[in-house]
């Protein structure tokens, strides 16, 4: 008997689990609106130095001015000559072409009122710290997968999802109201951390209330709310022209979620793996009379037992050593594995990021090209629904990211005239690479053998992070080339797609249990090499003599 069992008589997916199931995906559009809010937040516009004689300008200038006052294609310095009348109108000829360095910028602000760039002048050899800002969010977000996942397992997870709520809403509104880059910034580190507390806990609090056979619905229906979340952002930033007051306008609807602590319960799953199984059925009884079942004395007995003998077995195995990511690196076939999921991690984080980030370089409306970016991943993700359990996850995981290398890769041999089949391009390759950023999850869960699943599940979602973290300074490369952020993370996509035919099929197969599961599993009967077959038999001997 185990929970697994109660949600059985319980209803897999009652008007109970919808209910809370659907308040729970909400959350996931303001996570949304904190991680792509760097697009609009930090957007530059098209700028130019500021000349000597200029107070307060407009942007434009006249062909004959351009020519007179900076070098061809050159927004950084102009030409070190006196701007005097004579020479404005063209009476006298330039004769030196030194250039000096800018001390103030124009922006054109047709269509950004301002942003956080062009308050602080990020631009020229400031331009990196842009790009900073965005990948220590991201830190944040890799921080805030540690800090409040631990604190979800060993507080719970309703106080974490709140904590997290009510720090999310304070350095959202601080970081609008920042007087500098490295308060903003900080703030925005802090908001990327609570992202991972309030949409990872909220994930995890609707997973483990569903019956196993609507898990994957419930785990890709919450991202879907997360992408119209992402295309509301764009809504946002179309009537809000100010960045700060569009960061507070994209922060106060978390404020809806604070009269949640009356509404979500803790998970029943954790307070019975807690050992408080009283609170537990307390819920599993709410529960059991909105969906209008009864649930049997006899399983609330068993349920206790249940309980009493797993704290007994762990009280047994608190002695023996925790498992670790070196567990998972320690033997050929299981180390070859891990180090491919790995990448597939880095790369799919990466491109999805960067492809998100990069909609401002990629030509036409920028407001249209980011709705559509988030537009592609609803097919994406109902993609998904319907292949996964046919075709298998290698199949889709692959074809995916094929499909996204290829379409980005293509870009190559547009015609610069022809943005609009670039931008075409990139869709297509966003739509890929958000469908197999969906497939890694459950691929990788099944790979790993359940005595280390949460360590590699861990794992992977640190290496996706840093993929996160570099990403934003694909937008500085699209700055030199257009192109050159889709021609990268083709590459990669390309490269991880091959790669990951070398992985092994789960679908309809047994997880695998033991480390000795996770080496076998995916290995051909015949040894590859003699380093192959020695290191099975290091695991043998180790498991043996464990065994004894």
């Amino acid at each position: 008997m185990g929970y697994d069992d109660v949600i059985t008589h319980l209803g897999e997916f009652g008007p109970y689990q919808k209910r809370i199931y659907y308040l729970l995906c909400l959350p996931a559009i303001v996570c949304a609106f904190h991680k792509l809010a760097g697009v609009f937040l930090l957007a530059k516009p098209d700028f130019r130095c500021a000349l000597p004689y200029e107070n307060g300008s407009s942007y434009e200038l006249s062909p004959h001015l351009w020519n007179l006052s900076y070098p061809q294609d050159e927004r950084c310095a102009y030409y070190d000559v006196e701007y005097t009348e004579e020479y404005l109108n063209g009476s006298l000829a330039r004769t030196t072409n030194a250039t000096k360095s800018c001390s103030r910028y124009v922006y054109d602000r047709s269509k950004y009122l301002n942003s956080a760039v062009t308050e602080w002048d990020m631009v020229c050899n400031r331009s990196l710290l842009s790009a900073t800002s965005d990948s220590l969010f991201m830190l944040g977000v890799l921080l805030g997968s540690f800090i409040f996942g631990q604190m979800s397992d060993k507080l719970g997870r309703k106080p974490t999802f709140f904590a997290s709520l009510v720090l999310q809403l304070i350095f959202g509104v601080l970081a609008a109201v920042a007087p500098e880059y490295f308060s903003y910034t900080i703030s925005r580190m802090i908001v990327g951390a609570t992202t991972s507390g309030v949409f990872l806990v909220a994930y995890v609090i609707a997973l483990e209330m569903v019956g196993s056979s609507y898990r994957l619905f419930a785990g890709v229906a919450m991202q879907m709310f997360f992408s119209v979340g992402f295309m509301l952002t764009a809504g946002f930033a179309y009537f809000i022209h100010d960045w700060r007051w569009l960061q507070i306008a994209l922060t106060l609807p978390g404020l809806l979620f604070i009269c949640y602590y009356w509404i979500i319960p803790e998970s029943a799953r954790w307070l019975l793996m807690k050992g408080r199984q009283e609170e537990a059925f307390v819920i599993i009884k709410k529960a059991a009379k909105e969906n209008r079942v009864e649930i049997p004395s006899e399983i609330y007995e068993q349920l206790v037992e249940e309980v009493a003998e797993k704290k007994k077995l762990d009280e047994q195995t608190a002695s023996q050593p925790a498992a670790t990511v070196f567990d998972l690196l320690r033997y050929p076939n299981l180390r070859r594995k891990t180090l491919l999921i790995f990448f597939d991690w880095f790369v799919n984080s990466g491109v999805y990021y960067g492809l998100s980030w990069n909609t401002n370089n990629l030509g036409g409306n920028q407001l249209v090209n980011f709705v559509i970016s988030g537009a592609v991943e609803i097919p994406a993700y109902t993609l998904l629904l319907f292949t996964l359990n046919r075709w298998g996850r290698r199949s889709i995981l692959c074809g995916t990211m094929l499909i996204a290398g290829v379409s980005l890769l293509a870009t190559i041999f547009v015609p610069s005239d022809m943005n609009w089949l670039i931008i075409a391009c990139a869709m297509i390759g966003k739509l890929a690479i958000t469908s197999s950023y969906g497939t890694i999850y459950i691929f990788s869960a099944e790979q790993f053998p359940t005595v280390v699943r949460n360590v590699g599940l861990g794992a992977s979602s640190m290496v996706a992070r840093v993929g996160g973290i570099l990403a934003p300074y694909l937008k500085l490369l699209g700055e030199i080339w257009r192109p050159l952020p889709l021609i990268i993370c083709g590459a990669l996509s390309l490269i991880a797609g091959l790669l990951s035919l070398l992985l092994p099929e789960t679908l309809n197969k047994p997880m695998p249990e033991t480390i000795e599961d996770g080496e076998n599993f995916g290995k051909k009967q015949a040894p590859q090499d003699a380093a192959e077959e020695g290191g099975t038999q290091e695991l043998d001997g180790m498991l043996n003599g464990k065994s004894s």
